[in-house]
Formats: structure tokens, sequence, C-alpha cells
């Protein structure tokens, strides 16, 4: 599966022809957005911007998508997976969107027939779609502090997902390989335009800029 993961469009069509562009070059079987779509919404500019992507797409709010974007997901072609797992082509995504609550274990997750425990969703097969990254893993800020999730961190060190695809971290875009956990940083921002990820036997990515 080739796999266009993209992080932060904010609301601009630019940053959304550069997805486009992107598709056309890499011809990828899925791409998958996470979270920050929107400038503060509308919702309706999320249901444009989804609709305008040609191949099918997965897609988490981040936390400055309004909660109208949640419905303006849901009313696109895209599939939101905020709080659900879904299987594609045989792998199991898994999505976290908005910010991550102080703990996990009270996270349920939908997989269209039962909700289960957030760890329990969760295994060594599965893609695990977030907006906001791990703890030190692809989150320092400009300032050398760290932005990501500490109980994020702990969950993925005892779930061990195969892949970790997030954002909202603009100045550090890129991948960190901790165990067996892949974590990619798709964020776009002013030297990158996403991520190219390749799943077979072994998970390739390729940062594009």
């Amino acid at each position: 599966m080739k796999i266009l993961a993209v992080a932060d469009i904010h609301g601009s069509q630019y940053r959304l022809n550069l997805v486009l562009k992107n598709i056309t070059t890499y011809a990828p079987d899925l791409v998958v957005l996470c979270g920050d779509i929107t400038q503060f919404g509308p919702g309706e500019l999320a249901t444009n911007f989804l609709n305008q992507i040609p191949v099918e797409t997965l897609a988490v709010p981040g936390n400055i998508d309004t909660f109208d974007v949640d419905q303006g997901i849901n009313a696109s072609n895209a599939t939101n997976i905020h709080l659900k797992r879904v299987m594609i082509k045989g792998v199991a995504f898994v999505g976290i969107g908005r910010e991550i609550p102080p703990t996990l274990a009270d996270i349920t997750i939908d997989d269209g027939t039962v909700k289960k425990p957030l760890n329990k969703a969760l295994d060594a097969t599965s893609v695990l779609v977030t907006h906001v990254p791990p703890f030190k893993q692809q989150d320092k800020m400009f300032i050398g502090s760290h932005g990501g999730s500490k109980p994020l961190r702990h969950l993925v060190e005892t779930c061990k997902p195969r892949l970790v695809l997030c954002g909202h971290i603009h100045e550090d875009p890129g991948m960190t390989t901790s165990g067996d956990t892949t974590v990619v940083n798709c964020s776009m921002g002013k030297r990158t335009e996403g991520a190219l990820i390749e799943i077979t036997h072994n998970i390739k990515v390729t940062i594009i800029d």
C-alpha cells in the first residue's frame, strides 16, 4: 500500500494544490490527513477541500478545527476516523484527532460493530493516525522544547503500533523509529509537503520536499 500522508493544510488552497500535485506525481492508494484541515473552520471548507482529493481519503480533525469540521468531514467523500478503527486493504487504521486527553484509558474506539477500549483496538499491525505527535518523537518546537503528548507516547510504547502518522508541530517534520514503531510527522510547512509511505513487509518513508 502506498500512502500520501499530510497534516496542517490550515485552510490553504495553495497547500491543498500541493497535495493534488503529489497525488498526480506519486499515485498513492490512499491519502491520510492528520488534522488542521481548516483554520478554525468552517466545516463547509473541510468538505470542499476533501472532495477535491481524487483518491480514497482518511481524515481526523486537528486542534484548531472547529467541531463543525467533523460534520464537514462526514459530509465529504473522505472517511472520518476520529475514534474509529477501519480496515483498508487489510491494514487497520485507528484515529485519535484533536488534542490528546490527559488520560487515554477511557477512550473507546468504534470498529463498525462494537466499541473497544483504545488499547484493545490498537496492536502491532495497526496504523495510528493522530494530530499531535508522541512526546519527544518529531515534536521539537523552534524554541527547543517538546510539544508532543506524554500519554500518547506511553500508549505507543505499550501497544507498539507499526506506524504512527501525525502533524501539529510544523517545525519538526520527518520520521523517527523506536523499536518496531515508525513515527512520521507529515506536517506541511515551508520545507515539506507531507510524506510518502509504502507499506509492505517493511515500511519505507520518503519526506516530500
